[in-house]
């Protein structure tokens, strides 16, 4: 192996910590939206006299938290492509004892200059709300169901609060979830040109 090979073995091995790292954000990211999600739905449905509105308190968490890793989820899926050229420009023609050629090395060059992410922040949200979140708010989403039938008034009295009546907020509750459903089953999660 030459010399001018060296510091393209020292990126690979800087992209794989990266990836690796963004992978690590990724999963923390998630389990804080689970945490929420579970704690609270153990206290709503553990105390009788608990609202269902609590309920809300982790489905915006997890609204938040599901933009957050979106965000990360572009940085890693720039990295990915990255770690997936050199393996597949550089390491596989070193294993199959072929030269590296200056296509690749070109492309590589290419890509390090533009350090942009491969595909829009859109399509990164709504992998990410396809993968996990929306498992996350179709979950409270039964919850808040669950505890408005364990209540002794009735679904339909449990649903009111304040000067909403019940049934104008059980009408309107899929608001809740049929926008993450048509997000995870309606856009586009590819990146462009794959």
């Amino acid at each position: 192996m030459t010399t001018s090979n060296t510091p393209i073995i020292h990126l690979y091995r800087g992209e794989l910590g990266r990836l690796t790292m963004y992978r690590v954000r990724l999963d923390t990211t998630t389990n804080w939206a689970l945490g929420a999600a579970v704690a609270v739905i153990t206290f709503t449905l553990g105390k009788p006299n608990a609202p269902p509105e609590v309920l809300l308190l982790p489905y915006v968490l997890a609204m938040v938290f599901a933009y957050i890793e979106g965000r990360r989820y572009l940085d890693m899926e720039a990295s990915r492509v990255r770690v997936a050229a050199l393996e597949k420009g550089f390491f596989a023609p070193i294993l199959r004892k072929e030269p590296i050629t200056d296509a690749f090395r070109t492309e590589l060059a290419a890509r390090l200059v533009d350090l942009g992410p491969e595909m829009t922040l859109w399509q990164a949200f709504a992998n990410r709300v396809r993968r996990n979140y929306l498992w996350v708010f179709l979950t409270l989403y039964a919850a808040w169901w669950l505890k408005l039938w364990l209540g002794v008034d009735g679904p339909v009295v449990q649903a009111g609060h304040g000067a909403i009546p019940g049934w104008v907020v059980l009408m309107l509750s899929p608001i809740l979830v049929l926008p993450w459903m048509g997000i995870a089953l309606v856009a586009d999660h590819r990146p462009p040109g794959k």
